[in-house]
């Protein structure tokens, strides 16, 4: 039999560290990447996103750990920056496009191609596939300051994937524009990725846009990972209660739930049996939306809530309601409305999608 050698992982990091004085800002990074992947880098603002992207660009260097391009380390911990930025065969475009005001479109595009030693003729016709590839041809003569912030990210798009890069970082590329243009980016930076080949790293707070362009996912919270995988295994498979709430639209709800016998039950209410958690006395149950509704079912548990606000979503209502302090969502077939602090009936569909510890791990089952 034949034994087929492994792919060499695009990027790799190995137990990759970055501590500004007292605080550790990434902590024990452990990802690799296949090449051509889309990884989009998750998670709230603080969460050590953008510091890791500046570690791979090599704006950073790592205090602790190693990154690895191609089988090949660009940085190490304990020797610093192994290889500089420039020399990194990648691309950065940042959040506030970052370009030149001076230059034209077409300046833009060229000045990293003459930097890095491509001839006249050579840069000429390079610009002029990507003024074609980005549709900004007639741009090619305008200043920055000329046209509008979604032509200047395409400028700023066009100026980084002109050297044609193997790896691509894109730092919250989109957040400076509306919404709508926001989507339309999204559409436009999946079909430049298809296009080059790059391996992308994405970086955002929007776990919509990660959701949707990513081939992998990693959310991070305080410097750490807290999951790594594909977006579908994220969404099905949480391995902790952070990433099956910050994950998925609507969020998932956590119900802080006891044991009460073979029950384990929310405000006295049964919702599951106790062998789901196996030797707790306390856990905490996974309800996707679309497994609460409002109203009683018969042989189907129930509590009394709040109603607090209702948002129509695809022909349904997502329904919040507040049970105590909990916020709880749920969904309702058509147009919903109810008077704020009015009560209504939460009625538990099917057993939990998961199930997690009171320290927010799954519990295999």
């Amino acid at each position: 039999m034949t034994m087929q050698n492994p792919v060499t992982p695009a990027i790799d990091l190995r137990h990759l560290t970055k501590r500004f004085g007292g605080h550790t800002a990434v902590d024990d990074v452990n990802i690799s990447v296949p090449p051509g992947s889309f990884l989009v880098l998750v998670g709230p603002s603080g969460c050590g996103k953008s510091t890791l992207l500046r570690m791979l660009a090599g704006l950073e260097p790592p205090t602790d750990g190693e990154i690895t391009f191609g089988g090949k380390v660009v940085s190490n911990g304990k020797g610093g920056v192994v290889t500089n930025a420039s020399a990194r065969d990648t691309g950065l475009v940042f959040q506030s496009y970052a370009l030149w005001p001076h230059k034209t479109v077409e300046g833009n595009i060229d000045w990293p191609l003459k930097v890095a030693g491509w001839s006249k003729a050579d840069r000429s016709k390079r610009i002029e596939e990507v003024l074609r590839f980005l549709d900004i041809e007639a741009l090619r003569h305008r200043y920055p300051a000329e046209i509008s912030g979604g032509q200047q990210q395409r400028v700023a798009i066009a100026r980084t994937i002109g050297p044609r890069p193997g790896i691509l970082l894109l730092d919250e590329p989109l957040s400076n524009l509306d919404a709508k243009l926001r989507v339309d980016m999204r559409s436009e930076l999946m079909r430049i990725h298809r296009a080059t080949k790059a391996t992308s790293v994405y970086v955002t707070h929007d776990q919509v846009e990660a959701m949707t362009m990513a081939t992998h996912v990693a959310v991070l919270k305080d410097g750490r990972v807290e999951q790594f995988g594909p977006p579908d295994e994220l969404l099905l498979k949480p391995q902790t209660t952070f990433v099956a709430t910050f994950l998925g639209t609507p969020a998932g709800n956590l119900i802080p739930v006891k044991r009460e016998g073979d029950a384990l039950a929310f405000l006295e209410m049964a919702l599951a049996s106790s062998t789901l958690a196996p030797g707790l006395e306390e856990a905490q149950l996974l309800y996707r939306a679309q497994d609460i509704t409002i109203g009683a079912r018969e042989g189907r548990p129930t509590v009394r809530a709040r109603y607090a606000e209702s948002a129509p979503i695809a022909g349904q209502s997502m329904v919040t309601c507040l049970v105590g302090d909990l916020r709880v969502t749920a969904m309702v077939d058509g147009f919903f409305r109810a008077e704020p602090g009015a009560e209504v009936a939460l009625c538990f569909l099917r057993d939990p999608d998961a199930v997690f510890n009171a320290e927010g791990i799954r519990i295999q089952q």
